[in-house]
């Protein structure tokens, strides 16, 4: 009964939301129905945290602060001993990873919806105008690209290549020395699809991206030209809503393998070499997986944390204490898995039993989706009210 009773909800604000369709763009209209079914604000609020034993020992080392983020998704990027971060105000910092000192702070210009990408000593970000602006280590601006749509993602580089993503489905191969358009991968998406952060991983010149109705592709990194196309989920059910099964987290490559998840969808392993999908299983989620040591952990779009089994997607075990806590992709550390909440909270769970090892607690806002390694024992993680957060496992 509580189930019909979301869906009638939903069926609801989207007649709504029809409604007002000639006031705005559809573009508007999609951004909106999307912020406001699976946007910021969970449906249910987010399930008391009970007092945990811990196990392991985890402080912070350093707190930095920029501004907010808004509605976007920015991950930090780690290079060289130094951490690179962005808000959407415009800014770009580059901060000391062992002490969190500013080595330097710039404002780009415009609002930033996208990054932060670093490498081939190029630290890149990109803006809500469809920009993508590549600075060199000391803050100084190289060059300056226009694309045809805002960028929701973090760039990345590889092999004298800027590789980016666009909110219109396009993915860009940029040069790296001057910024000029060497390919674009293009196609063409569903009426009704989440608006997403997700963006590209790039792994022995391939790039891998999740797209909308749960489709998985490969293409060349040196030519955009497309390798394969996998299902990691089919959509289903009657109404458009039932029927998103979208990608809208960074797929993960190991050996010959590389594993996506779809919201409303499944957890699939794919080969890397031809798309076929050797296994997969019904699981949800927004926010993403990752995958250490033969294991993947994975978190559920309603708020369980999962290890499973790479070969075979067979489950070692499930935390469930984080009901509607819009929780982070894990992060594994070792014999600990990392996942941040929208409380600000870090939880650290143990690798073998997902038991609560640990928990940090950085602030009153999200953490966003994707914290990053400092090294093997300390990760990097930003709230969306613009905290940057250093935390050691001692």
């Amino acid at each position: 009964m509580t189930q019909l009773i979301k869906k009638s909800k939903l069926l609801l604000l989207l007649s709504s939301l029809l409604l007002l369709a000639s006031c705005g763009t559809l573009s508007d209209l999609k951004t909106d129905l999307s912020e406001r079914v699976f946007g910021r604000e969970a449906a249910e609020p987010p399930e008391p945290l009970a007092e945990i034993k811990e196990t392991a020992s985890v402080k912070m080392l350093w707190q930095a602060k920029l501004g907010g983020t808004g509605i976007y998704d920015f991950t930090p990027a780690v290079e060289a001993g130094y951490a690179y971060v962005a808000s959407a105000e415009g800014e770009l910092a580059k901060l000391d990873v062992t002490n969190g000192a500013q080595a330097w702070r710039i404002n780009v210009g415009e609002k930033l919806t996208g990054g932060v990408g670093a490498g081939g000593s190029l630290v890149i970000v990109g803006t809500q105008k469809g920009s993508i602006y590549a600075y060199d280590i000391s803050g100084k601006l190289q060059w300056k690209s226009k694309l045809s749509s805002e960028v929701l993602s973090a760039p990345k580089y590889f092999d004298g290549l800027v590789i980016t993503r666009t909110g219109d489905n396009r993915i860009y191969g940029i040069n790296a020395n001057d910024g000029s358009r060497k390919w674009v991968y293009d196609r063409t998406g569903p009426a009704l699809s989440l608006r997403s952060s997700a963006g590209v991983v790039v792994d022995s010149g391939a790039v891998y991206a999740g797209f909308a109705g749960g489709k998985l592709v490969s293409i060349r990194a040196d030519n955009g030209k497309m390798m394969w196309e996998a299902s990691v989920a089919q959509p289903k059910g009657v109404t458009e809503i039932e029927r998103i099964a979208d990608i809208t987290s960074l797929p993960v490559v190991d050996g010959p393998l590389v594993y996506a998840v779809a919201y409303q969808g499944r957890i699939a392993a794919v080969d890397r070499t031809n798309g076929r999908v050797i296994w997969n299983r019904d699981i949800s989620s927004l926010s993403g997986l990752t995958f250490e040591d033969g294991r993947i952990f994975v978190s559920h779009a309603a708020g369980s944390a999962y290890a499973l089994d790479y070969s075979t997607g067979k489950t070692f075990w499930r935390q469930g204490a984080l009901k509607n806590r819009q929780l982070t992709a894990p992060l594994a550390m070792g014999s600990l898995i990392a996942i941040g909440d929208v409380e600000g909270n870090v939880h650290f769970l143990s690798r073998e039993d997902g038991a609560f090892s640990a928990r940090v607690k950085t602030g009153a806002e999200q953490i966003l989706p994707q914290m990053v390694l400092i090294n093997s024992s300390t990760l990097l993680a930003q709230a969306r009210s613009g905290g940057v957060y250093a935390l050691q496992i001692k």
